[in-house]
């Protein structure tokens, strides 16, 4: 992954692109896709993000900010054939500097609590907050710098 071909972009196209869906349908459920979509078009607190690579759309990452230093991550999604090439972990950073957060916060299940554990999120066990569902709530502080 050529550093100069990589890019992140704000997406703000009142038309979610089948690229964008596509990558949302990784992080929702696919019933909900539009209805999440709308809001980060409408929403003043909400800002998805795309994750460029030589022009393609390789991931995402979507965010609430719930006041000026810190945010919960709604959804992070990466292709398929481009996970574990280290993007969800830019991601986050990419959103950390160009925010100047201070705490980032993200409510997960089992199969992507991994992830935010590798980044060092602090993880708690929200117990089975659906049936059969295990969720996981997970808090990054940024280091001050």
């Amino acid at each position: 992954m050529n550093k100069k071909d990589v890019l992140m972009i704000r997406i703000t196209s009142k038309i979610i692109s089948p690229s964008v869906r596509e990558l949302l349908s990784y992080a929702t459920s696919e019933a909900k896709i539009d209805q999440e979509y709308e809001q980060y078009v409408q929403a003043s607190n909400r800002i998805l993000y795309g994750f460029e690579n030589a022009g393609i759309m390789v991931g995402c990452i979507g965010v609430e900010f719930l006041n000026a230093s810190d945010c919960e991550i709604k959804h992070i999604a990466v292709s398929p054939t481009e996970r574990g090439n280290g993007i969800g972990s830019k991601m986050v950073q990419f959103i950390c500097e160009k925010h100047s957060l201070r705490n980032i916060f993200a409510e997960t299940d089992k199969d992507a609590v991994d992830f935010y554990r590798k980044f060092r999120f602090k993880i708690i066990s929200l117990g089975e907050k659906y049936p059969g569902v295990e969720r996981f709530f997970c808090e990054y502080e940024i280091p001050n710098k």
